[in-house]
């Protein structure tokens, strides 16, 4: 078929899509993604790391088949139930090859594998980095300048409508002005806007490791904050929020069939957010310092420094309702607005972001940079007839966090990090606070998520990488003197084989260290060693950060390793072994950059075919990982 063809059906199918908002001020175009730099920026920097033989899946935790399997929201499987999307656990099935774009079996994410190249290019700019003070930096207040802009240029109409100077939101989680304008309607609290913040738990992405942290804010529609009368009535907008919580949780009853109020006419969908929901998603900075007393130089709680490194921004304006996959062009167009920053995700949401240009304040992402984001948030990227696989089988109508909040009203609160509490006299060397929440009880699994997720993945994040201080305190507690089996031992090895020992008994003694509930304080919050990073580990990952900001150099990857992580190096026997894309042998030790794939004459042409050596018949392996937790809730105990 012709592609002007073809692509005129595409968006002839979009305009006329049913069941969606009419929002006329939304026009973007269809355009061909593989002139991108990364045209496969969706597919995330983990997806390239190597598993150590299998004892590091950190895949499970994105690939899974149970919320489609269970047809909660509009998720597709990914651990094996379609046959055209594969088992992504199992292969680096990146692919095809496309002969007029970057091969996609190359990692595209240099700032990862190759710091080197983003040190050269940082240090082209002469900046000195003497000057630099990280610790006031984090506390400035980038995000107020960029709420100003909003609405008044084409690259901030879609900021957010959340002022940052009525944070933090109250303690029932409502987020309110000060005077009429400022809110949507009036409660007995004062103008509230509508937004509400979301405490949930988070694992593996944006963790305090990572140097990253988040804020969550929701707002639905006014008529689920009206009585059927019209009026605004913050009771019914609770109950509504309650009701929905519900419907993402699948925890409804049989007669939660519709929303109240207003509302009344609209049904309650398991697993899909109605249309107008939104989600605000500032991306802060980790400011050890910043706790739940909120501090007077800062105003998060949960290691959220004042500055942003982005805002992200969601919207839903149609309800999307996938069928199974029976075709795909991973080469598909994508939908967007490059001059007003956003981006449709294929399956009922405007997607928007905004991250800090090279002095720190805030602008729109490109979409290339944008384009990152479809890696978590869509499905089967919906234009038809092209389509292709985006998004992880992990989300809730293509939403991460909102399945994981904390259940009823410890749920409606500013994001704390597990009501992360700062030490005082913490040394600069030292896990910098604690946590104040326990480890919640996966509804599938039965044990707590954070000890699951450490028997998987031996590490603090999906990176598979274990900081140095998590690894310290790993290796003084794990010991044979404490009753251990043998002692944790040490990365130190000569020989791939050596590898595999070695990440087979870690796995395993990382195993006898949660059975034995000593992942856990005596108050049975999580040890801090194992969460939070030292105020020195903090400062230096920002410090590492801002040559990426420098240089404006996020289209190679927005997380930053002063050295690349082990997970990304070849260690294999010959009989497991793969080459570069070229044949090229690879020697024990070096940077996994490219991985070959299908040459044969068949449908599988061009794409990935290397094993990531996870064992479809281990106990490392699970097709059926559900991303909620048991209600009512309960948490890990010490004895």
């Amino acid at each position: 078929m012709n592609r002007l063809i073809l692509i005129s059906l595409i968006l002839f199918t979009f305009l006329n899509a049913q069941e969606h908002y009419n929002n006329n001020n939304m026009i973007g175009e269809l355009r061909d993604r593989t002139l991108f730099n990364n045209p496969y920026a969706n597919v995330p920097a983990q997806c390239y790391m190597e598993t150590s033989y299998g004892t590091q899946n950190s895949c499970l935790f994105c690939h899974t088949n149970a919320p489609a399997r269970m047809k909660l929201g509009n998720t597709i499987p990914q651990a094996g139930l379609n046959s055209f999307v594969g088992n992504l656990q199992l292969e680096y099935a990146f692919g095809p090859v496309n002969e007029f774009a970057k091969n996609p079996n190359i990692n595209p994410w240099e700032n990862i594998i190759k710091p080197k190249i983003l040190e050269e290019k940082f240090k082209k700019l002469n900046i000195d980095t003497k000057k630099w003070d990280n610790e006031k930096y984090i506390k400035e207040d980038n995000w107020s300048e960029a709420y100003k802009k909003r609405g008044k240029t084409k690259e901030f109409k879609v900021f957010p409508n959340l002022d940052p100077n009525f944070l933090p939101a109250n303690n029932d989680g409502f987020v309110r002005g000060l005077q009429k304008s400022d809110g949507v309607f009036k409660d007995s609290l004062g103008y509230n806007t509508g937004w509400r913040a979301v405490n949930f738990i988070p694992y593996g992405i944006f963790t305090p490791y990572s140097g990253s942290v988040s804020g969550i804010y929701i707002k639905l529609g006014e008529e689920f904050m009206q009585d059927k009368n019209g009026n605004f009535s913050l009771s019914h907008y609770k109950e509504n929020l309650n009701l929905l919580e519900k419907a993402i949780q699948d925890r409804l009853d049989i007669n939660d069939n519709y929303y109240i109020g207003k509302a009344n006419n609209i049904e309650i969908e398991r697993g899909l957010f109605p249309l107008k929901t939104q989600f605000a998603h500032p991306l802060h900075y980790v400011d050890v310092q910043a706790d739940e007393t909120y501090s007077h130089y800062n105003k998060f709680p949960g290691l959220r420094a004042n500055r942003v490194k982005e805002i992200r921004y969601m919207f839903k304006y149609k309800m999307y309702y996938p069928q199974e996959v029976l075709n795909k062009e991973e080469d598909g167009p994508i939908y967007y607005n490059k001059d007003e920053a956003w981006m449709d995700n294929g399956a009922g949401w405007y997607l928007s972001g905004f991250i800090e240009d090279d002095k720190g304040q805030l602008r729109g992402q490109t979409p290339e940079e944008l384009f990152q984001c479809m890696g978590c948030h869509s499905s089967t990227y919906g234009f038809e007839p092209e389509q292709f696989t985006s998004g992880t089988g992990n989300t809730i109508d293509t939403i991460w966090s909102f399945p994981r909040k904390l259940a009823n009203e410890d749920g409606w609160k500013e994001m704390n990090y597990l009501a992360y509490k700062f030490k005082n006299d913490a040394k600069s060397t030292e896990p910098a606070g604690s946590a104040n929440i326990k480890d919640p009880i996966n509804k599938t699994s039965k044990i707590g998520e954070f000890r699951y997720f450490l028997n998987h993945v031996v590490g603090a994040s999906l990176f598979g990488d274990m900081p140095k201080d998590m690894e310290k305190y790993l290796q003084k507690v794990i010991t044979v003197k404490n009753g251990y089996s043998q002692d944790f031992p040490s990365l130190e090895f000569k020989s791939a084989k050596e590898v595999k020992d070695i990440q087979t008994l870690r796995l395993k003694l990382m195993r006898e260290f949660t059975a034995r509930k000593d992942y856990l304080k005596e108050d049975e919050t999580i040890q801090p060693a194992l969460y939070y990073p030292s105020k020195l580990k903090a400062l230096e990952t920002i410090q590492g950060y801002r040559q990426i900001v420098s240089t404006q150099r996020y289209t190679f990857g927005k997380d930053y390793f002063a050295k690349v992580p082990f997970s990304y190096k070849y260690f294999r026997e010959k009989e497991d072994g793969f080459t570069h894309t070229n044949g090229t042998p690879y020697k024990i030790g070096e940077v996994v950059t490219d991985r070959p794939h299908d040459t044969s004459e068949t449908i599988t042409k061009g794409v990935g075919n290397v094993l990531t050596l996870i064992d479809e018949n281990g106990d490392n392996y699970d097709s059926e990982y559900l991303p909620l937790f048991k209600y009512p809730m309960e948490f890990e105990k010490k004895h």
